[in-house]
């Protein structure tokens, strides 16, 4: 089971800390029953792609770098590899829920004739037909969601139907606890976005409680939380110490709990793989909390989503599997949400060919803690935007950029954490995290030939070269 925040910092679970702004009982939970990674990361500092990466074990940048937009159609090639269709071919029962955002087929249900001004008009689909290239099409047997919480249509599909029928031609919706907008388009009568994180929690739920305990299941709830808009339902306003933000990672948390409790309750928790983590770090809001709440959402590192910077891709990480990991235990090794499909195919005896999930590494020797050549992974490559890329080797990264920020830093932040930014003519930024986790000091001209070694080996992989070793 695969539990996947929505634009959450590294250092937006409190891992039992008592002075952490954000406590996350539940979440803390989980990693005090497994293993929490300190350096793990999605592949990109965006939604979309690291999505794509973590469901097929290839890293996004090989075939495109930006989200599906409204009314974009699916990232996925038909019948590729994922995990979801890994797992129904052993015979598992697959669920996915909540935030999809990996496109759909629009013209499955679009009408002939339609003119690209009027897309976004209800009029302009038949919310009647089957709705596909979604998660059905993807591996899994079941869905239930929202799509994407901003963006439209705004209503409820379940399995490839919708089960609210977005009639009304704009979005208009009460005013949000914390901020954050909608893109235009068609919405359902009485959609509100305030139901869908406890609606998404509680349909996981019923499907868990609908398993057997026979047959295997995989479950994927990919929440909206804390992603724009920052809509924590009232019962959780004033919960943290870290405004409407931090009030929706407690309710996170909270449905976090409910999941963990449904599997306690069918009896499955002790044989079932949960994983806690999310798609990229914090939104820019982090900046305005940090000055007004003194809470950091990137905690010692540098950088928020989209950026190459850490905080931008280095996310929560916890894997919990009783009785096979040890309990409580930890692990630096840097890990990527890649590298799950290869470490499922081998928990699961499936044979994974090479020419699928090139990028994806077997992480089953560090979880269970078996002897290893560390570090696991040759190296690791992020990216957000075409054209900008970090190579991470051991304690160092290559920022093959001017920056790693995809946005102005404001200049409150960075005489807080005694930060510059680095000239537009930069050849590129090298920095060793082991020595400076806030990526302050460019090595870059100090460490020439590092710098080459590593930009030579980013650039076989931008290239083809697979970043996981071939398999046997």
């Amino acid at each position: 089971m695969i539990l996947y925040a929505d634009d959450m910092g590294v250092a937006d679970v409190s891992y039992g800390d008592p002075a952490a702004k954000i406590q996350t009982p539940h979440i803390d939970r989980l990693a005090s029953q497994g293993m929490t990674f300190s350096d793990g990361h999605s592949s990109s500092g965006i939604c979309t792609p690291s999505r794509y990466a973590m469901l097929t074990g290839q890293h996004h940048w090989r075939r495109f770098h930006d989200i599906v937009k409204a009314f974009g159609e699916s990232v996925f090639k038909p019948g590729e590899f994922t995990i979801a269709r890994m797992f129904k071919e052993q015979g598992y029962n697959t669920g996915a829920f909540g935030k999809w955002h990996l496109g759909w087929d629009w013209d499955s249900i679009r009408k002939p004739g339609v003119k690209k001004a009027d897309i976004v008009k209800a009029e302009s689909y038949d919310w009647s037909k089957s709705f596909r290239g979604g998660p059905l099409d993807q591996g899994f047997d079941h869905y239930f969601g929202d799509g994407t919480i901003n963006f439209p249509p705004y209503c409820w599909i379940e399995g490839d139907r919708f089960l609210t029928i977005p009639s009304k031609p704009v979005i208009k919706s009460k005013p949000l606890a914390g901020g954050g907008g909608f893109r235009p388009g068609p919405m359902a009568e009485g959609w509100n976005p305030y139901d869908i994180l406890p609606t998404i929690t509680e349909k996981t739920v019923e499907w868990i409680e609908q398993q057997d305990g026979e047959t295997p299941f995989f479950a994927y709830l990919a929440f909206n939380s804390p992603h724009y808009p920052i809509v924590p339902n009232e019962e959780f306003h004033g919960t943290s110490e870290a405004g409407y933000y931090g009030d929706f990672v407690v309710e996170t948390d909270a449905m976090v709990g409910k999941v963990l409790a449904a599997l306690e309750r069918k009896g499955l928790a002790e044989n079932t793989i949960v994983i806690f983590t999310a798609d990229n770090g914090a939104e820019k809001h982090a900046f305005q909390r940090l000055e007004e709440f003194d809470q950091w959402s990137s905690g010692e590192f540098r950088g928020l989503k989209r950026d190459l910077y850490e905080g931008g891709h280095r996310v929560p990480f916890i894997v919990s599997w009783p009785g096979r990991i040890a309990a409580g235990s930890r692990s630096n090794e840097v890990v990527s949400q890649v590298d799950l499909a290869a470490t499922f195919a081998e928990i699961i005896e499936y044979p994974l060919s090479n020419d699928v999930a090139i990028d994806s590494y077997n992480l089953l020797p560090v979880l269970k803690g078996a002897d290893y050549s560390s570090p696991l992974r040759t190296a690791t490559v992020q990216n957000t935007n075409p054209g900008s890329y970090a190579l991470r080797q051991g304690d160092w990264v290559l920022v093959d950029h001017h920056s790693g920020a995809s946005q102005k830093e404001p200049e409150a932040y960075l005489e807080r954490f005694g930060l510059t930014t680095y000239p537009e003519d930069a050849p590129g930024l090298l920095f060793n995290l082991q020595e400076d986790p806030r990526q302050s000091e460019n090595l870059y001209a100090k460490y020439p030939e590092k710098a080459s070694a590593m930009r030579a080996l980013l650039q076989r992989y931008k290239d083809g070269e697979r970043c996981a070793p071939e398999r046997r």
